[in-house]
């Protein structure tokens, strides 16, 4: 078995006398390659476990590894596996040009100054960002200063990379351009992303696997495709057709909503066979059938749910 990327253990912090802990008995495995979406609403303990794993903070009791290593017990080779982006646009030096950030924080990763030109080359031009890479990064856009912080935290080649709210106003293309890169960090280079983010859109879009944490609790940790499975209302559907439905009498638990020129209806059956029958209803009363979807909830309706549930459950 592969060592796991992330390895939490039993981890608690409590802050001072606090008669709840930030984070309470957690544990958490991730596996190399994967792209995992941490999540929780404000106060639930993220960032506290969060700053855990960056070495930040010294948990109460647990252990938390990057790679195998002890955060607490071997620092120095724990946190050569990962490489940070923080919210916000001070993850690098405005005053230095692109290239100047990323030697500097090549340098101060460790790397030898040619192998540091080599990888911001690399990394620029992958970025777009090349032909400007001795202008001031003050003087960039918001989304060239997060793809600049990107390839600060990537130049050293650590194997997890933490993205904190790696989109956030980002415009369509520059968000394009880091989603694209995102997937191809850990699809083609095995690299472990862990993304924080409110845009739960791009969790959906992004993430093999979800964690939610609540009240310093994990509340749910799978794969996001069984989690959506999971809040699926089974049999639920929607139904779009031209016009109105005349004299056509609806299933039990249907509901007919009339626009201007359509009729959406809504409502569950019990199984498939149900739901051809009333789609050989319409027809037969020459009725245009738009469009026939099964409703399946969104990532945001799905977390929702999950804070408002006693943590633990």
């Amino acid at each position: 078995m592969p060592i796991p990327a992330i390895e939490i253990t039993n981890l608690t912090k409590r802050y001072g006398d606090a008669a709840t802990a930030a984070v309470d008995d957690v544990s958490l495995t991730i596996e190399p390659g994967s792209v995992f979406g941490f999540l929780g609403p404000n106060g639930a303990g993220k960032t506290t476990t969060i700053k855990i794993l960056a070495g930040l903070l010294t948990p109460t009791s647990g252990s938390a590894c990057l790679g195998g290593f002890d955060v607490a017990d071997e620092r120095a080779a724990a946190m050569a596996q990962f490489g940070a982006v923080l919210e916000g646009s001070r993850n690098v030096y405005w005053t230095l040009s692109a290239w100047q950030n990323l030697i500097y924080f090549g340098r101060l990763k460790g790397l030898r100054k040619r192998v540091a030109a080599v990888r911001a080359e690399r990394l620029l031009t992958e970025l777009d960002l090349w032909e400007r890479r001795h202008d001031k990064v003050g003087g960039f856009s918001r989304g060239m200063q997060q793809k600049v912080a990107i390839a600060a935290a990537l130049v050293a080649d650590p194997a997890i990379i933490l993205l904190d709210e790696p989109t956030l106003g980002l415009d369509v293309a520059a968000t394009r351009t880091v989603k694209d890169w995102i997937r191809g960090l850990a699809r083609d280079e095995g690299k472990t992303i862990l993304l924080t983010t409110h845009q739960l859109d791009v969790v959906e879009e992004l993430c093999d696997r979800v964690a939610v944490i609540n009240r310093g609790r994990f509340v749910t940790d799978r794969p996001i495709g069984d989690l959506l499975s999971q809040f699926r209302p089974h049999g639920h559907y929607e139904i779009r057709i031209t016009g109105g439905i005349g004299s056509l009498t609806l299933p039990e638990g249907f509901t007919a909503q009339r626009t201007d020129e359509a009729t959406l209806l809504t409502g569950r059956v019990h199984d498939s066979t149900q739901i051809y029958d009333l789609v050989d209803r319409l027809r037969e009363q020459g009725l245009d059938l738009q469009s026939l979807t099964q409703v399946r909830p969104g990532l945001e309706e799905v977390f929702l749910t999950l804070v408002k549930e006693p943590a633990g459950v």
